[in-house]
C-alpha cells in the first residue's frame, strides 16, 4: 500500500466509475488513482476484485469496496461537506430503477448489435420513459431531491449523460427541458470537470 491511501481502480470514460471518483473528489478524501484499462485488466485489481468492474477501492486494512454506490457511501461516510447523503433512503429506489431498468434499456440502444434481437428504437423509447420521470421530479426544484445536489443526483447523471450522447441531436430534441437543463448543469460543475482529468494507464509493477 502506497502509505495509507486507499488504492481506488477507476476507468475514465466508466459511468460508474464517474460517480465513484465524484464521491470521493467531494469528500476530500486522499487516495492513489490507478486508470486501467477494461480490455486488459492488471493483475493487482484482479486479485482485489476478481469480477474485474470498475470501481474497486482498495482500503488500507486491506478491506475491498467494488461496488460503485458502496465507494460513494464510504466516501461520503468519512466526509460529507455538502450534505449528498441529506435524502437519506428515499434516494435509493429511483438509483435502483436508474441501475436496473434503464441501464437495461441504455445498453440496448448503445450497443443494440451487442445484443440478439435488441432493436435500439424500441429500448431508445423504454429509457426515454425514465427520462420523463425524472424531468417530472424536476419541476419546482433544481436537482431531484430538492434544491441541493445530493447523491441520487451524482449516482445518476453519468447514465443520462451517457443516453443523451448516444444520439445527442435526437436526446436535444425531445420534450424534458428540465432534464436537459439539468444535465447541462451537472457536465459544467467543477468537480464533474476534475474527476474527468485524464491519467496514465497504471501497470502491474508500477510505483
Amino acid at each position: 500500500m502506497n502509505g495509507q491511501r486507499p488504492i481506488l481502480y477507476s476507468f475514465r470514460r466508466c459511468p460508474y466509475a464517474m460517480r465513484g471518483r465524484m464521491a470521493l473528489k467531494t469528500s476530500g478524501v486522499a487516495y492513489e488513482h490507478r486508470e486501467i484499462l477494461l480490455r486488459d485488466k492488471p493483475d493487482a485489481m484482479l486479485a482485489a476484485s476478481p469480477k474485474g468492474t470498475v470501481p474497486v477501492i482498495v482500503l488500507a486494512d486491506g478491506e475491498v469496496i467494488e461496488e460503485s454506490l458502496d465507494v460513494m457511501r464510504w466516501a461520503l461516510a468519512q466526509n460529507d461537506p455538502e450534505s449528498w447523503l441529506a435524502p437519506g433512503d428515499a434516494m435509493f429506489d429511483l438509483i435502483a430503477e436508474n441501475d436496473g431498468p434503464f441501464k437495461h434499456h441504455l445498453d440496448r440502444y448503445k450497443y443494440s448489435n451487442r445484443y440478439e434481437d435488441a432493436v435500439a428504437a424500441e429500448h431508445r423509447e423504454a429509457g426515454l420513459d425514465y427520462l420523463k420521470k425524472l424531468n417530472d421530479r424536476l419541476a419546482g426544484q433544481a436537482q431531484l431531491f430538492g434544491d441541493e445536489v445530493s447523491l441520487a443526483d451524482i449516482a445518476i447523471f453519468p447514465f443520462v449523460r451517457q443516453f443523451a450522447n448516444t444520439d445527442r441531436a435526437w436526446f436535444d430534441t425531445q420534450d424534458l427541458p428540465r432534464l436537459q437543463a439539468w444535465l447541462a448543469a451537472h457536465l459544467a460543475s467543477p468537480c464533474f470537470a476534475d474527476i474527468m482529468e485524464k491519467h496514465e494507464v497504471w501497470v502491474d509493477g508500477a510505483a
